[in-house]
């Protein structure tokens, strides 16, 4: 008998940036496994342009994160009513648990760890893999993709180039200035993990050493990261702040023209990793890199408190990933 085609498929993913990014390679893989299938995204508002503006869905929700008994039962009989045959879900939490839950007495196979589950990723070391092994060793499980490579550092990065189609002869939003090679700076960061940050001061002493090596240099965030552009334009005047103008996209494109990203474990930075900028990512004792960092041209660095992190250290590898003429001091 041949194999039923899993026609209404359901992809969960709330958060965060950085994890939604690199979600997008399990997303991808799904769609290649089911290509004729109606594929809809339970996700949350940050996320709904960036999911919209992708290859791999037919529809986009935002009213992944209920609050209150109303809402959760409005999900309930939303979910119900589409009868999904297969969910892939990509959060693996408490939460999409709950959700699992609350679709019984028959609920939809459901690839993830949902206690009762019919697809479940039952490897015991899921939690000390990185999430992109992670999620195509989830995928495996749940028969989708046999030939998954789960070895760390091994599993494809996420694929932006649908971000990039057509955008290759539009010039980066960076402020109007005459084009050179630019640095792009993420020094912020979700405002409740401060430990997740690179002191600014620092980042203005890099922009110094930067500018003199011919680079312009860049800032990106949201509207609330302004402070953080400004402290950074006081030590190096020619920053150009863009903060609270870019959306995904133009991070994207930005990211894919830059000679360079650096910046703190934020999902930003993961953004441009991913669009192929080479990057050099800033961690406290806060994250695990090994479990979360972007991948591509990336250079790693760790320091248990950041602000021992020394400017010469970021410099350096800096250097190692310009090309010679702008990596020399």
């Amino acid at each position: 008998m041949p194999k039923r085609e899993v026609q209404k498929i359901l992809v969960i993913k709330l958060s965060a940036l950085g994890d939604f990014v690199l979600a997008l390679a399990a997303m991808k893989k799904i769609r290649q496994a089911h290509p004729k299938a109606h594929i809809s995204l339970l996700t949350t508002p940050p996320f709904e342009g960036l999911a919209k503006a992708s290859p791999y869905f037919n529809a986009v929700a935002t009213d992944g994160r209920p609050e209150g008994f109303a809402q959760w039962m409005t999900l309930r009989r939303r979910l119900r009513a589409a009868n999904f045959s297969r969910v892939y879900d990509l959060q693996t939490s408490n939460h999409t648990n709950r959700i699992f839950q609350l679709l019984r007495p028959n609920p939809p196979a459901w690839s993830g760890i949902a206690f009762g589950g019919s697809l479940p990723h039952k490897n015991p070391l899921r939690n000390q893999m990185h999430t992109l092994e992670r999620q195509a060793d989830q995928l495996m499980y749940a028969g989708i993709w046999p030939d998954a490579p789960t070895s760390p550092g091994t599993a494809p990065g996420p694929d932006l180039s649908w971000v990039l189609a057509g955008k290759e002869g539009e010039r980066p939003p960076t402020g109007g200035v005459k084009a050179k090679p630019y640095v792009m700076f993420v020094p912020g960061g979700s405002a409740h993990r401060p430990e997740k940050r690179w002191p600014v001061e620092k980042y203005g002493e890099l922009a110094r050493i930067l500018y003199a090596r011919g680079l312009d240099i860049v800032v990106i965030g949201g509207p609330q990261e302004t402070a953080l552009a400004q402290a950074i334009q006081r030590q190096a005047p020619r920053t150009r702040d863009l903060t609270g103008r870019t959306d995904f996209a133009s991070i994207a494109i930005l990211g894919a023209k830059a000679a360079l990203a650096i910046g703190n474990d934020t999902g930003p930075l993961h953004l441009a990793a991913a669009a192929g900028a080479p990057t050099v990512v800033l961690f406290s004792s806060a994250s695990d890199p090994a479990l979360s960092a972007p991948r591509g041209k990336v250079a790693v660095l760790q320091a248990a408190n950041l602000s021992d992190l020394a400017v010469a250290k970021v410099a350096q590898a800096a250097a190692a990933l310009l090309p010679t003429r702008q990596g020399a001091a």
